[in-house]
């Protein structure tokens, strides 16, 4: 499902136009990742976490040249973690 798919989805089971749709999926968007950005959780009972973890600096190898040893530089990366009830709706 892609971006429109949901936005389509969403319209359906709300009753909203599509448009208003749209402007809620976005909105939702934007406060998880604005919540991340600031280093918060976002966590949703029942359907999972939203959170930041950290990524240690590393080595790694060139692909194209995989004598060459590269530096990767330490990072924030953005993860999904789904809870129980969401999980056990996709299992069964």
């Amino acid at each position: 499902m892609n971006k429109a798919e949901l936005v389509a989805a969403v319209a359906e089971k709300t009753n909203f136009t599509k448009k208003d749709a749209e402007v809620a999926v976005n909105a939702f968007l934007t406060c998880v990742q604005d919540a991340l950005v600031k280093g918060d959780d976002v966590r949703l009972i029942g359907f999972g976490t939203f959170e930041t973890r950290n990524r240690k600096a590393r080595q790694g190898r060139n692909p194209r040249k995989p004598d060459e040893v590269i530096k990767i530089a330490a990072s924030k990366a953005p993860v999904f973690k789904a809870g129980k009830a969401f999980k056990d709706a996709v299992n069964k």
